[in-house]
């Protein structure tokens, strides 16, 4: 289902020459996502031209709850980024590293996760 409706989406782009898996491919390659998994989410979205409203539906939250994540009012769990990592087709490894270095960040603990 999320397949048929990104391409649902490209098909109502304002520039059409702007390929979203390329601006993805940008941040992937350019930016450090080590500490904030909210901040990767919230450029995932943009990057692909998503409203809140779009986004939120394919994670499955309510809006609002979108909105506390991508502005660092709300935490993500463990268990939530694997659903969401497997709602958007990234690796649920990927998203709970960033969850847990997320945590010992918010301790002042000076450590690494690393994900095998």
């Amino acid at each position: 289902m999320k397949k048929e409706y990104k391409l649902n989406k490209l098909k109502k782009r304002k520039n059409p020459k702007v390929d979203p898996s390329a601006a993805r491919k940008f941040l992937e390659n350019y930016i450090d996502y080590d500490d904030s998994l909210n901040a990767y989410l919230k450029d995932l979205r943009t990057a692909d031209e998503m409203t809140q409203a779009e986004f939120a539906k394919i994670l499955d939250i309510p809006i609002t709850h979108l909105s506390d994540i991508e502005n660092n009012r709300k935490n993500i769990s463990p268990e939530r980024a694997a659903k969401f990592a497997r709602a958007l087709g990234e690796s649920p490894e990927y998203f709970i590293g960033l969850v847990f270095q997320k945590q010992l960040d918010d301790h002042e603990l000076k450590y690494r996760v690393k994900v095998a």
